[in-house]
Protein backbone atom coordinates (compact mmCIF):
# COMPACT_ATOMS: atom_id res chain seq x y z
CA UNK A 1 0.00 0.00 0.00
CA UNK A 2 0.90 3.50 -1.02
CA UNK A 3 2.34 5.85 1.74
CA UNK A 4 -0.29 8.25 1.49
CA UNK A 5 -3.23 6.00 1.12
CA UNK A 6 -1.79 4.18 4.57
CA UNK A 7 -1.88 7.69 6.61
CA UNK A 8 -5.35 8.38 5.40
CA UNK A 9 -6.43 4.60 6.98
CA UNK A 10 -4.51 5.58 10.28
CA UNK A 11 -5.76 8.56 10.50
CA UNK A 12 -9.68 7.50 10.26
CA UNK A 13 -8.97 5.43 12.30
CA UNK A 14 -7.70 7.50 15.10
CA UNK A 15 -10.66 9.53 14.68
CA UNK A 16 -12.98 6.93 14.99
CA UNK A 17 -11.37 5.72 17.94
CA UNK A 18 -11.94 9.38 19.30
CA UNK A 19 -15.77 8.62 19.37
CA UNK A 20 -15.64 6.07 21.08
CA UNK A 21 -16.33 6.48 24.91
CA UNK A 22 -14.70 3.90 27.01
CA UNK A 23 -16.62 0.87 28.80
CA UNK A 24 -16.59 -0.84 31.68
CA UNK A 25 -18.49 -4.60 31.37
CA UNK A 26 -18.00 -4.92 27.83
CA UNK A 27 -16.11 -4.47 24.93
CA UNK A 28 -17.47 -3.55 21.20
CA UNK A 29 -17.61 -6.59 19.51
CA UNK A 30 -19.83 -6.27 15.61
CA UNK A 31 -21.40 -2.91 14.32
CA UNK A 32 -25.18 -3.71 14.99
CA UNK A 33 -26.51 0.18 14.25
CA UNK A 34 -25.22 3.04 12.54
CA UNK A 35 -27.45 6.33 12.56
CA UNK A 36 -26.12 9.63 11.97
CA UNK A 37 -29.58 11.25 10.70
CA UNK A 38 -27.75 12.82 7.71
CA UNK A 39 -31.06 12.87 5.77
CA UNK A 40 -35.08 12.05 6.34
CA UNK A 41 -35.78 8.51 8.02
CA UNK A 42 -37.64 6.09 5.50
CA UNK A 43 -41.72 6.17 7.02
CA UNK A 44 -42.57 2.76 8.93
CA UNK A 45 -43.87 0.19 7.37
CA UNK A 46 -46.66 -0.57 9.63
CA UNK A 47 -45.96 -3.86 10.29
CA UNK A 48 -45.34 -4.84 13.71
CA UNK A 49 -46.21 -6.50 16.76
CA UNK A 50 -47.19 -3.94 18.90
CA UNK A 51 -44.80 -1.59 19.92
CA UNK A 52 -42.26 -3.37 21.40
CA UNK A 53 -41.34 -6.00 18.29
CA UNK A 54 -41.91 -7.40 14.97
CA UNK A 55 -40.40 -4.58 13.08
CA UNK A 56 -37.13 -3.46 11.54
CA UNK A 57 -35.54 -0.21 11.27
CA UNK A 58 -37.47 2.86 12.68
CA UNK A 59 -40.63 3.17 13.92
CA UNK A 60 -41.66 6.63 14.27
CA UNK A 61 -45.37 8.98 14.07
CA UNK A 62 -46.90 6.10 13.66
CA UNK A 63 -49.81 6.64 16.27
CA UNK A 64 -50.83 9.87 17.61
CA UNK A 65 -49.65 9.29 21.54
CA UNK A 66 -45.69 8.57 20.16
CA UNK A 67 -45.90 12.46 19.47
CA UNK A 68 -43.90 13.83 16.53
CA UNK A 69 -40.45 12.94 15.12
CA UNK A 70 -38.21 14.93 12.34
CA UNK A 71 -34.54 14.73 11.20
CA UNK A 72 -32.76 18.03 11.07
CA UNK A 73 -29.27 19.50 11.09
CA UNK A 74 -27.88 15.54 11.65
CA UNK A 75 -30.27 14.88 14.95
CA UNK A 76 -33.25 13.36 15.57
CA UNK A 77 -36.00 15.37 17.93
CA UNK A 78 -39.19 14.16 19.05
CA UNK A 79 -41.93 16.53 20.73
CA UNK A 80 -44.73 15.33 22.87
CA UNK A 81 -48.78 16.27 21.38
CA UNK A 82 -49.73 18.19 24.09
CA UNK A 83 -53.39 17.60 23.76
CA UNK A 84 -52.05 13.67 24.54
CA UNK A 85 -49.83 14.23 27.35
CA UNK A 86 -47.48 11.39 26.58
CA UNK A 87 -44.17 11.39 26.01
CA UNK A 88 -42.81 11.12 22.11
CA UNK A 89 -41.42 7.78 21.58
CA UNK A 90 -39.44 6.49 18.38
CA UNK A 91 -37.93 2.59 18.35
CA UNK A 92 -35.43 1.53 16.04
CA UNK A 93 -35.89 -2.61 15.64
CA UNK A 94 -33.11 -4.68 15.43
CA UNK A 95 -32.42 -8.43 16.98
CA UNK A 96 -29.94 -8.15 20.11
CA UNK A 97 -28.93 -9.50 23.36
CA UNK A 98 -25.64 -8.32 24.38
CA UNK A 99 -25.23 -4.54 23.70
CA UNK A 100 -23.31 -1.46 23.98
CA UNK A 101 -25.72 1.40 22.71
CA UNK A 102 -23.66 4.48 22.65
CA UNK A 103 -25.47 8.19 21.53
CA UNK A 104 -25.81 11.87 22.21
CA UNK A 105 -28.93 13.27 23.81
CA UNK A 106 -30.19 16.65 24.74
CA UNK A 107 -33.69 17.53 26.49
CA UNK A 108 -34.36 20.38 25.15
CA UNK A 109 -35.65 23.95 27.00
CA UNK A 110 -39.04 23.97 25.39
CA UNK A 111 -42.16 25.50 26.84
CA UNK A 112 -43.84 22.43 29.41
CA UNK A 113 -47.31 22.92 27.74
CA UNK A 114 -48.71 21.87 31.47
CA UNK A 115 -46.33 18.88 31.90
CA UNK A 116 -44.44 19.15 35.49
CA UNK A 117 -41.10 17.38 34.47
CA UNK A 118 -38.46 17.02 31.46
CA UNK A 119 -36.98 13.50 31.03
CA UNK A 120 -34.91 11.75 28.50
CA UNK A 121 -34.99 7.91 27.89
CA UNK A 122 -33.29 5.26 26.56
CA UNK A 123 -34.61 1.56 26.59
CA UNK A 124 -35.08 -1.54 25.48
CA UNK A 125 -37.56 -3.37 24.68
CA UNK A 126 -38.37 -7.74 24.02
CA UNK A 127 -41.51 -9.39 22.23
CA UNK A 128 -43.63 -8.84 25.31
CA UNK A 129 -42.91 -5.12 27.12
CA UNK A 130 -40.41 -3.13 28.19
CA UNK A 131 -36.83 -4.33 29.55
CA UNK A 132 -34.42 -2.08 31.24
CA UNK A 133 -33.53 1.72 30.64
CA UNK A 134 -31.57 4.73 31.36
CA UNK A 135 -33.63 7.82 33.04
CA UNK A 136 -32.53 10.97 32.34
CA UNK A 137 -33.81 14.37 34.36
CA UNK A 138 -32.40 18.16 35.12
CA UNK A 139 -31.15 16.16 38.79
CA UNK A 140 -29.72 13.40 37.14
CA UNK A 141 -30.12 9.90 35.76
CA UNK A 142 -30.61 6.59 37.01
CA UNK A 143 -30.97 2.76 35.39
CA UNK A 144 -33.87 0.26 36.18
CA UNK A 145 -35.22 -3.27 35.10
CA UNK A 146 -38.30 -1.83 33.40
CA UNK A 147 -42.15 -3.15 33.92
CA UNK A 148 -42.53 -5.97 31.48
CA UNK A 149 -46.38 -6.54 31.41
CA UNK A 150 -48.40 -3.23 31.37
CA UNK A 151 -51.04 -2.88 34.20
CA UNK A 152 -49.72 -6.03 34.92
CA UNK A 153 -48.36 -7.47 38.20
CA UNK A 154 -44.93 -6.96 37.07
CA UNK A 155 -43.32 -3.56 38.35
CA UNK A 156 -40.24 -1.31 37.09
CA UNK A 157 -37.21 -2.23 39.80
CA UNK A 158 -34.63 0.61 40.20
CA UNK A 159 -31.32 -0.12 39.95
CA UNK A 160 -29.01 2.40 41.16
CA UNK A 161 -28.92 6.38 40.44
CA UNK A 162 -26.93 9.55 40.63
CA UNK A 163 -27.87 12.93 41.62
CA UNK A 164 -25.98 15.48 38.91
CA UNK A 165 -27.18 18.49 36.97
CA UNK A 166 -28.08 17.51 32.99
CA UNK A 167 -28.50 20.68 31.70
CA UNK A 168 -30.83 21.48 29.08
CA UNK A 169 -30.07 22.57 25.13
CA UNK A 170 -26.90 20.70 26.11
CA UNK A 171 -25.52 17.21 24.64
CA UNK A 172 -24.85 14.36 26.70
CA UNK A 173 -22.78 11.39 25.88
CA UNK A 174 -24.90 7.84 26.94
CA UNK A 175 -23.30 4.37 26.77
CA UNK A 176 -25.53 1.48 27.58
CA UNK A 177 -23.98 -1.85 27.76
CA UNK A 178 -25.87 -5.13 28.62
CA UNK A 179 -24.34 -8.03 28.96
CA UNK A 180 -26.17 -11.23 30.49
CA UNK A 181 -28.31 -10.26 33.35
CA UNK A 182 -26.35 -7.21 33.99
CA UNK A 183 -26.53 -3.45 32.76
CA UNK A 184 -23.94 -0.56 32.80
CA UNK A 185 -25.34 2.93 32.04
CA UNK A 186 -23.28 5.85 31.88
CA UNK A 187 -23.58 9.25 31.04
CA UNK A 188 -20.76 12.42 30.27
CA UNK A 189 -18.49 9.56 31.85
CA UNK A 190 -20.63 8.64 35.67
CA UNK A 191 -21.25 5.39 35.46
CA UNK A 192 -24.10 3.10 37.20
CA UNK A 193 -24.40 -0.98 37.34
CA UNK A 194 -27.47 -3.31 38.15
CA UNK A 195 -28.64 -6.83 37.54
CA UNK A 196 -31.95 -8.63 37.13
CA UNK A 197 -32.69 -11.92 35.33
CA UNK A 198 -34.94 -10.40 33.03
CA UNK A 199 -32.21 -7.97 31.70
CA UNK A 200 -30.48 -11.24 29.73
CA UNK A 201 -33.87 -12.10 27.74
CA UNK A 202 -33.47 -11.70 23.81
CA UNK A 203 -34.49 -8.27 23.08
CA UNK A 204 -35.84 -6.95 19.68
CA UNK A 205 -35.82 -2.54 19.77
CA UNK A 206 -34.06 0.17 21.62
CA UNK A 207 -36.66 3.05 22.15
CA UNK A 208 -35.72 6.51 22.62
CA UNK A 209 -38.96 8.79 24.85
CA UNK A 210 -38.76 12.10 25.26
CA UNK A 211 -40.60 13.77 28.23
CA UNK A 212 -41.62 17.22 26.69
CA UNK A 213 -39.25 17.16 24.22
CA UNK A 214 -35.49 15.65 23.02
CA UNK A 215 -33.02 15.21 20.52
CA UNK A 216 -30.60 12.16 19.63
CA UNK A 217 -27.65 11.57 17.44
CA UNK A 218 -24.46 9.45 16.66
CA UNK A 219 -26.58 6.41 17.59
CA UNK A 220 -24.41 3.77 17.43
CA UNK A 221 -25.20 -0.31 18.75
CA UNK A 222 -22.21 -3.24 18.68
CA UNK A 223 -22.74 -6.82 19.67
CA UNK A 224 -21.13 -6.39 23.41
CA UNK A 225 -17.91 -8.91 24.04
CA UNK A 226 -16.36 -9.53 27.74
CA UNK A 227 -14.27 -7.09 29.64
CA UNK A 228 -11.79 -8.78 31.62
CA UNK A 229 -11.60 -5.72 33.43
CA UNK A 230 -15.22 -6.15 34.49
CA UNK A 231 -15.10 -7.51 38.20
CA UNK A 232 -12.41 -4.92 39.09
CA UNK A 233 -14.68 -2.04 37.63
CA UNK A 234 -18.27 -3.23 38.93
CA UNK A 235 -16.64 -3.49 42.61
CA UNK A 236 -15.89 0.18 42.48
CA UNK A 237 -19.09 1.16 40.99
CA UNK A 238 -21.07 -0.68 43.81
CA UNK A 239 -18.63 0.73 46.37
CA UNK A 240 -19.21 4.33 45.07
CA UNK A 241 -23.07 4.73 44.04
CA UNK A 242 -26.12 5.25 45.69
CA UNK A 243 -29.04 2.98 46.19
CA UNK A 244 -31.86 3.39 44.21
CA UNK A 245 -35.23 5.51 45.02
CA UNK A 246 -38.56 4.07 43.99
CA UNK A 247 -39.61 5.91 40.82
CA UNK A 248 -42.12 8.19 41.15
Amino acid sequence: MKLLPLLALLFSAVAQAGDLPPTLMTTRGKVLVEQDFAEALPPFDGKSNGFASGFKGWRYNAAERGGRWEVKDGCFTGRENPAVKHPATASYGFPFQDVIIQCEVRMNNVPLDGRKFRYLNVRTTDTKDYVCSLIMSQAGFRIQKDDNDHDGPDKAVPLAEKKMPLALDEWHQVVFEIKGDEMVGTVDGVSLTGAHPLIQSAKHSVMFVMGVEGSVRKLRAWHALPNPEWEANKAKLLAAQAKPTVPG
